[in-house]
């Protein structure tokens, strides 16, 4: 019997979620960046299977940080 285990529960693993088109829309026109502008995360990547995500699709991790409390970044999903 295999026993699937949730990666996004785990203590070391950041925050993530799957953002919405109007979000990225709307986040990368404040920040004023393109989507070609993040680094990318392949398809195949442990998060981004957890998550369901599919190549085109945009990841938001929140990481704690010691010094500015919350960290956010932002990647590209792309296939592979």
């Amino acid at each position: 019997m295999v026993r699937k285990v949730n990666i996004l529960k785990h203590e070391l693993v950041p925050e993530a979620r799957l953002l919405t088109k109007e979000e990225v829309k709307e986040i990368f026109r404040r920040m004023e960046i393109r989507i070609s502008e993040i680094p990318w995360i392949f398809a195949s990547d442990p998060m981004a299977k957890a998550l369901g995500a599919k190549p085109g699709d945009v990841i938001m991790i929140i990481r704690k940080s010691k010094t500015s409390g919350k960290s956010v970044a932002f990647r590209f999903v792309m296939p592979g």
